[in-house]
């Protein structure tokens, strides 16, 4: 998929607030939660996200999930992240 694709897909999911960005490199933050579905494409770099103690980091072309109210921390990559993200509530 690319991001594209992506972004017409999420639309038509129904993610609002859908936006590509980069962010700096960073440890994890502090579990915490969203009241929002969250759906993201990694355009570049890893972008690493725990959820029940479980990391699993993505990569360019990958997409993640964390549901709304879901319990999790993240963390950014040594080269930081280019991703397109988008919420849903």
């Amino acid at each position: 998929m690319d991001a594209s694709t992506f972004e017409s897909k999420m639309k038509a999911d129904g993610f609002v607030e859908v936006e590509r960005k980069r962010i700096d490199p960073r440890p994890a933050n502090a579990e915490h939660g969203h009241g929002w579905h969250t759906r993201g494409f990694i355009v570049d770099g890893v972008f690493t996200v725990t959820c029940g103690g479980a990391p699993r980091a993505y990569r360019a072309g990958e997409v993640f999930e964390v549901a709304a109210n879901e319990p999790h921390h993240e963390e950014i990559g040594a080269g930081g992240v280019e991703l397109i993200v988008g919420r849903k509530y």
